[in-house]
Formats: structure tokens, sequence, C-alpha cells
């Protein structure tokens, strides 16, 4: 606890220079009914006790590290290497603002620097910022981003079904008051084939997901053709999970012209929910569209490299009635998070990482799908997370497993599809991470088994 404590004299001192005798004088005019209440508070303690008292308190709640968890939905449970706490922790990088100044913001400006070429290199684009507050604000940046590559007169959208719940929500909360139309999310069975046959000359951008919000692999080998077959200057805009691009294709090699996300699984942890990190990629024809911070290398007047930011007349800091971005803040300590992950694991890491996320999750769907009164969706390829056909409402399963009626540990389950799917009633999405060991897995799929099994004797 960081305190300032002031003997007797200096308190008095302090008094009279500002010309009163005791310190109830600065609350003179503060009614005497509301000046000391009784506030019924229990008898004072020591910070010894005070602090065994908040620790038996946490010790009651169950978090993602104390039981085993196969909930993502775009949060997602992976090993942090302990280099990463420590990078960010350091004071340079903690106590760090905005480097308006370049002379004196090397250091953060580097880190920055680093983290674009990382996001470049691993999603297959040429420009890339730093960054956006999630994964649904970079989403909601690209349509933005597209609305102003034509010059505001495109002001139709097309989003599928299958992106975040969450992304979409944020994109249409984003862009109020832009008179967009943004459709083709209204079905679940729309597919990124149909959103590229509605694409019209007032279409600015097509936005999907993959893996999408279900876990499945959408075929976007050929949807910027169709796309450009409909109308040439449409842009194409992918989500994707950050992990899968250690084993799949990187959204670049297919010719998207925005490739953005959710950062959390690149070194933050859950954190409560956050703060997260919204990694976000394009082409350099679009580098005077692009919100956000850009950080670019140059040389000083005596031939040594040096980092600045660059386009800065972009932000809101600069000319904020004509800025394209109004961001103050760009996660930095996120990004050097992200940053330390990445160069942490390398080229090779990264792929290890993926694929026990793809491998693991397969063995995963397989043990459930085995099941009596459970069936595992395969209507596409998936990477680390899959939907699970259920005998009950998934509230009712989760609620067993956390409970820890059928098993020895409270399990935290899947995510309940119905909440944003109404068509996906009684159906789960169960996230699986290089964190999830066979024992639990196998743990997992004998509680759903013992659930099953309990219904059926009651019916």
């Amino acid at each position: 606890m960081v305190y300032t404590p002031h003997t007797a004299a200096e308190r008095q001192e302090m008094l009279a220079r500002i010309g009163v005798e005791a310190l109830e004088d600065l609350f003179a005019d503060v009614p005497q009914r509301y000046r000391y209440p009784d506030l019924n508070l229990p008898p004072p303690a020591s910070e010894m006790e005070i602090l065994g008292e908040l620790q038996e308190l946490a010790q009651a709640n169950l978090n993602a590290n104390s039981v085993p968890t196969f909930l993502g939905a775009g949060a997602y449970r992976h090993w942090v290497p302990a280099v990463v706490d420590y990078v960010i922790s350091r004071g340079e990088f903690a106590t760090a603002y905005t480097p308006y100044q370049a002379e004196v913001s090397q250091g953060t400006l580097q880190a920055i620097f680093e983290y674009q070429s990382l996001i470049c290199d691993l999603t297959g684009m040429p420009v890339a910022n730093a960054s956006h507050y999630d994964g649904a604000t970079a989403t909601a940046e690209a349509v933005i981003q597209a609305y102003n590559v034509f010059r505001r007169k495109r002001r139709k959208v097309l989003i599928a079904p299958t992106v975040h719940p969450h992304y979409r929500e944020v994109v249409r909360a984003y862009t109020q008051g832009m008179e967009l139309t943004i459709t083709g999310d209204e079905s679940l069975s729309t597919t990124p084939a149909d959103l590229a046959a509605q694409v019209g000359d007032k279409t600015a951008c097509v936005i999907v997901q993959s893996p999408n919000f279900l876990g499945q692999l959408e075929a976007l080998d050929d949807l910027a053709d169709a796309i450009h077959a409909q109308d040439p200057d449409t842009l194409l805009a992918v989500a994707t999970n950050p992990i899968s691009l250690g084993l799949l294709k990187p959204p670049g090699a297919y010719d998207a012209d925005i490739v953005m996300g959710e950062g959390q699984p690149l070194g933050l942890g859950l954190n409560y929910g956050g703060p997260y990190l919204g990694f976000y990629a394009t082409r350099t024809d679009y580098l005077r569209q692009l919100a956000g911070r850009l950080v670019g290398q140059t040389a000083d007047a005596e031939g040594r490299r040096g980092y600045v930011t660059t386009l800065t007349t972009r932000e809101q800091h600069i000319r904020r009635e004509r800025a394209t971005s109004n961001i103050c803040t760009n996660q930095g300590l996120m990004a050097l998070a992200a940053t330390a992950y990445l160069a942490t694991l390398g080229k090779q890491g990264l792929q290890q990482i993926a694929a026990l996320n793809y491998h693991k999750a397969h063995y995963a769907a397989q043990a459930i799908d085995a099941l009596e009164g459970f069936s595992v969706s395969d209507e596409r390829p998936f990477f680390n997370e899959f939907v699970v056909a259920c005998p009950a409402p998934v509230a009712e399963i989760n609620q067993a497993l956390l409970d820890g009626v059928y098993s020895d540990t409270p399990i935290l389950g899947g995510y309940d599809l119905a909440q944003d799917y109404p068509d996906l009633a009684d159906q789960m999405l169960v996230a699986v991470t290089e964190m999830n060991s066979r024992a639990e897995i196998d743990a997992f799929a004998a509680a759903l088994a013992a659930f099953e099994r309990d219904q059926r004797s009651r019916r």
C-alpha cells in the first residue's frame, strides 16, 4: 500500500499555510449531520488480518486455471510464458504514455514497430497498425476504413452470420449515424458465397470470419474472386484467430484486403475479460484510411536507425474534425505483450501451439461424438472449437458440470449457443487449447456421459 505519512507538526504547518486552525475547519461548509455519519463499520483490523480475510474470500472463487475449462467463444485459456509478464511489468513500458516525442520514446516506438512487423508476418499483409481495443472494435474499424476508401459514397456492408455476435453488435453500434445498411447475417444458413452473390456497386465491404464463431474453417480461397466478379472494388475483410495462423494459410494469401481479430490469445491471459487487443492489417493502397497508431523506421541526421510515429495528421490530436481515427490510446502495453509472446515462441513454437490446439480439439470431439445423446457437427472442418448437439439445455448441463455432480472436480463447460442463435438451442460450443490435458478431456467426456445416463434413467 502506497501512502504518504505526515507528522502532527507537518499537518499543523499545512493548515496554517492555508489559513485554518484545525482539520475540522476544512469541513465547515458541510452540514453537521453529514460530517461524521455512523457507518456501522466492524472494529478496525490489522493489515495482516485484512489480507487473510481477502485471501479466504478469493479462495472461494473458481477460476479458469483452477478447474478444467472448455469455454472459449472469443476468449481462450492459453499458456503465457513468464517472460511476457516480466517484459510488460518493466517500469520503462508500464509507465509509458503515447510516444509523442520520438527522441525520448525510442524503446516504446521500437516495440510497436516490432509488433506491427510480427502482425504483418502472421497475417500475410504488408501494413499493420498498433492497434485497436479488441477484436470487435477492430472489425468496426474495418467497416469505417472501407467507408472512407470509397469517400463515404458506398453505404452497404455485408457481414456473415458466423462472425462473432459481439463483433456484429459493435459494428452496428460503432457506425450509428453513418447511414450504413448492414446486412447478410439475418439467417445462419447464409454462406460467404451467398454474400458474394449479393455484392453490388454500392457495397463497401464483405466481412467474414475464419475460423468462424462456431469454430469452423470457411472456404475462402476463391471468395475474393467471387466478390470481384460482382464488383471489382468491393473490399474483403477477414476476422481470424491469430493462433490458427500458426497452422493455416494466412488471409493475405487469399487476397483479403483487411485482416483483423482478437489478439487476446497472444499472451494476454483471460484477465476477467480485458484489457484485450485488436490486431489489424491491410493493403498498402489503403494506408491513409487506416485508423490507429503507425510507427515507422527512419534514420537520424547522423545515419542512426530510429523510430517515429507516421501519418499522425490522421489522428485526433492533430486534425480531429478530419481524422480517420479518434483513438487516443493504442493498447500499447497489450501490443507489447503480444510482441513478447510471439518473439518468445518464434515460428516453430507458434506452429506447435497451433498443432496442439488442433489435435487436442479433435481428440475431444471424437470422444464426445462417441457418446450416446451427444453429436459433434461435421458440417465443416474446425480448428480448436466445435459445436456439440446436446440431449438437454446447455445451461442445465453446464450447471451440473460446475457443481461437480458427475466428476471429481468442477468443470467449466462450453458456450451456450442459444444465447446468440435461437436455431441452435441445446447446442454447445466447446473450446480446447494446449492447456487441456488428456485427463481433463477424458473427465469432461465422462461427465457428459454420466449426465446423459442420469437423464435417461429419469425418463
